[in-house]
């Protein structure tokens, strides 16, 4: 079946070894060379509305890549947890 790059970054991209959803394909590279593709690229998110500049990038080499269903992408790699810290009182802290 063939792609395109509109079709890729519309699909989750999914961890089957944590079962957790890494996010959506930001961009991708490719040889030059060899016209293969070589990675996916998920952009890091933004710190303080991209002021503070943003998470680092992850990404995902192409040999990583488990199948690519009509939902969603599964993937099989060793991604940086997200260190979202969850409190419920937003910016004030809990004594």
């Amino acid at each position: 079946m063939v792609y395109t790059f509109d079709d890729i970054k519309c699909k989750e991209i999914i961890n089957i070894k944590s079962g957790r959803k890494i996010g959506y394909a930001d961009d991708i590279e490719f040889d030059g060379c060899t016209a293969k593709l070589c990675r996916i690229i998920i952009y890091g998110r933004n710190r303080f509305f991209g002021l503070l500049g943003r998470e680092e990038d992850i990404v995902i080499s192409w040999g990583d890549i488990e199948i690519i269903g009509e939902d969603a992408i599964l993937v099989s790699c060793e991604c940086p947890p997200k260190n979202r810290k969850t409190n419920p009182l937003g910016f004030f802290r809990r004594k």
